[in-house]
């Protein structure tokens, strides 16, 4: 159950980024919000673009292009952020701005023949295990660098950075670990590939949100905060 109004719970959030931001000597334009809205219905994200929002991610192909089919009336940047199977490719190549979770070559080749030719190239990010763990998505630091050379040659695809789902840190724990690392990566990355777009950090959701920003997050994930827990 929401706390607020979804209006009222992203002015709150909104608040928290500029705070952050402020504490970290980071410019609050630099830091774009996107509201995860996976498992809500259509009417809640349009309550959301009533009270502002544009950036929307979801997880889940499916339910993201019925919502899509529902709010075509509405400017929306759409962000793919799950897991995605290639034989299912074609649908996010067509159908959103940006794809959040690449960690294969395959993907990304499908991506790229698939975007449609009237659209601009599709902006994509790199998911990175930054902390190894076994039952997570995303390409090994130690292979990124090939990766990235690879997807920043596709036609039709946009190299803009990385994203990352660390884990969970215990008590007395630095969060801002696992981002520091994944910001050291992208610095090498641009070092790599200077005429790449390379400016995002997709990470930080609503239990991490400042430890992110302090770490150089360009966006950061945020559905429950906004929409409430999942059910």
């Amino acid at each position: 159950m929401r706390k607020g109004s979804i209006a009222e719970n992203l002015n709150s959030v909104a608040a928290r980024i500029v705070a952050a931001c402020r504490a970290f000597d980071r410019d609050p334009d630099a830091v774009t919000l996107l509201a995860v809205s996976k498992t809500k219905p259509a009417a809640d994200l349009r309550a959301a673009y009533c009270a502002g929002q544009r950036h929307f991610g979801e997880n889940y192909l499916q339910e993201a292009l019925e919502k899509q089919s529902a709010l075509a009336d509405l400017d929306i940047v759409w962000h793919f952020i799950g897991p995605l199977q290639s034989n299912k490719s074609r649908d996010v190549a067509e159908h959103f701005h940006w794809m959040h979770t690449v960690d294969r070559l395959k993907i990304a080749r499908r991506l790229s023949e698939q975007r449609p030719a009237g659209l601009p190239p599709l902006n994509i990010c790199l998911q990175v295990n930054i902390d190894d763990e076994e039952r997570k998505s995303g390409v090994a630091p130690a292979e990124l660098p090939a990766l990235a050379a690879k997807v920043a040659e596709l036609p039709n695809l946009r190299l803009r950075g990385l994203m990352a789902i660390p884990a969970v840190r215990g008590p007395g724990a630095d969060q801002r670990d696992p981002f520091l690392q994944m910001a050291a990566l992208l610095k090498e990355l641009k070092a790599q590939l200077p005429e790449q777009p390379l400016d995002t950090l997709s990470m930080g959701m609503s239990g991490d949100m400042e430890a992110a920003i302090a770490s150089g997050a360009t966006i950061v994930r945020i559905g429950t905060d906004i929409f409430g827990a999942r059910k």
